[in-house]
């Protein structure tokens, strides 16, 4: 990386930033390597690594936005190697410049593949990282996020049922449903007492503690009973709160979709704390959850996409 010229020609800060994702890109190896019909591979390591680096920078007070482009870095390290090949690649890049920078994914790529030796096709993929480069200048979003005119029509684009970025996609909503996410501790409870206070609220927690059911036991019971209370209110088109940690886009997106179909416009709202902040605010809360589960959960802690929801918020302390 640092021979490559369009490393040394950005700026101080930025090559600090590029290297530490050099550093750090593939440490979800160890943990992903084995042994499959005679071939060793690291499939998942990618996202494994993601996972690792946002634990261990919140641990370390990294700025929010910086995180999570470091995160998003590491998490599509590989990308470039084979946009080329797939069927839409410049929606793939508008993908990912809304989570961080291309030009610096095409520098980590190519340092990445020049950094391997004997692979017989590492010509190809530098071909594939030129054409990811292009691909992105093309689109408006090398160094920048593509841009859209308002969320909505952000989201309705890269769910595929929308084709333009600069013409508001049509809605029609019934109600608008609020979605949290959020480690316990973070200030969810807080947000939405300060934000949404009118509102009536489908609270995970309190459900749980009303049918005795620890956080740590399964949670079908508590999912359905928490459902059957949020069917009323998306039958009568009453707006409301669904507040819970939902800490991965897989517990996140049928919730929304679920909402959408009802016709509710649907606001996810992320909530986080500083590492310290979140450990001392979960111990001081009248149900503290065990550290044990806490931990259990950071391994599948996943930040929302901006594009995840037809709005996103995210509500960090500590700044960006």
């Amino acid at each position: 990386m640092a021979a490559l010229p369009a490393w040394r020609a950005i700026d101080a800060n930025q090559r600090t930033a590029l290297f530490a994702a050099a550093l750090m890109h593939d440490i979800g190896k160890p943990a992903t390597t084995r042994e499959e019909d005679g071939r060793i591979t690291s499939r998942g390591h990618s996202a494994k690594g993601a996972s690792m680096v946002r634990n261990l920078l919140w641990e370390q007070g990294c700025p929010f936005e910086l995180r999570e482009a470091l995160v998003n870095l590491i998490r599509f390290h590989q990308v470039p190697f084979w946009l080329a090949e797939k069927e839409h690649p410049d929606h793939e890049v508008m993908r990912i410049s809304q989570g961080t920078r291309c030009d610096w994914l095409a520098i980590l790529a190519e340092a990445d593949m020049r950094g391997r030796v004997c692979l017989e096709d590492s010509q190809r993929a530098l071909d594939n990282i030129a054409l990811f480069a292009e691909f992105a200048a093309d689109a408006g979003c090398f160094r920048e996020p593509m841009t859209f005119v308002d969320p909505y029509t952000r989201y309705r684009f890269f769910k595929g049922k929308w084709f333009q970025n600069d013409v508001s996609a049509y809605r029609d909503f019934s109600g608008n449903a609020f979605l949290m996410s959020g480690l316990p501790g973070s200030g969810k409870d807080l947000w939405v007492h300060r934000r949404l206070s009118g509102l009536p609220m489908v609270s995970l927690d309190d459900m749980r503690r009303k049918m005795g059911v620890k956080p740590s036991d399964n949670q079908g019971r508590v999912i359905q009973a928490a459902k059957e209370r949020a069917r009323v209110f998306l039958r009568k088109g009453l707006s409301f709160v669904w507040n819970g940690t939902n800490l991965t886009a897989k517990l996140r997106q049928p919730l929304i979709e679920w909402f959408e179909d009802y016709r509710f416009h649907v606001t996810l709202v992320y909530v986080e704390s500083l590492y310290e902040h979140q450990a001392t605010q979960n111990k001081n809360r009248d149900h503290v959850v065990p550290d044990r589960v806490i931990g259990r959960m950071r391994e599948q802690w996943s930040v929302p996409d901006p594009f995840e929801a037809h709005d996103v918020i995210f509500e960090v302390s500590g700044g960006a």
